[in-house]
């Protein structure tokens, strides 16, 4: 079964039903953006993606650092294990453990669902999109735009003329009043 409510299919039904139900039809202004195309043509969005580029390639240093450590480790460890003695076994095995866990958590750190790279990505692009959307809404309200949707994206709505807000009326019909 098909999520209507989540699915851009969804928000294409309910736009087109608004503007045929519309008695205004021909009043009703819709416009659309490219997202890609702005960020690609800004330069403090290439600037930013360069600093997150940066910070990758040393993360990325970073991390082979690491793993080369803990490959030398345990091609030394495969070489002498047998005329290692158990306590010396144990103690490599232990730090192999350890610098494994190390190489594991680094990766999660920086590259992980919430790790400093989404963090950092977060960061350095909040300036850049509060420019576009704010340069959306000017431009939005001086055309006289209803909607505005990004094509370059899942059918994301940008902007919404408040006057078509339904919301208020919604809440006073589910209470009754």
């Amino acid at each position: 079964m098909i999520k209507l409510k989540s699915s851009p299919v969804f928000f294409i039904i309910v736009l087109f039903t608004v503007l045929i139900s519309s008695e205004s039809f021909s009043q009703t202004k819709v416009g659309y953006i490219d997202s890609k195309k702005i960020l690609e043509s800004m330069q403090d969005s290439r600037d930013a993606k360069m600093r997150l580029d940066n910070l990758v390639t040393q993360w990325q240093s970073d991390l082979k650092v690491l793993q080369d450590s803990l490959k030398l480790i345990k091609e030394d460890f495969e070489k002498k294990k047998l005329i290692l003695t158990d306590q010396l076994k144990q103690q490599t095995e232990k730090k192999i453990g350890e610098l494994e866990t190390a190489v594991n958590n680094f990766k999660i750190q920086k590259f992980g669902e919430t790790g400093e790279y989404f963090l950092k990505q977060t960061e350095f692009m909040k300036p850049v999109q509060d420019r576009i959307f704010k340069a959306i809404e000017t431009v939005a309200k001086d055309g006289s735009f209803d909607y505005v949707f990004d094509r370059s994206s899942d059918i994301l709505l940008l902007y919404v003329n408040e006057n078509y807000d339904l919301t208020a009326k919604v809440i006073k019909e589910i209470e009754g009043k």
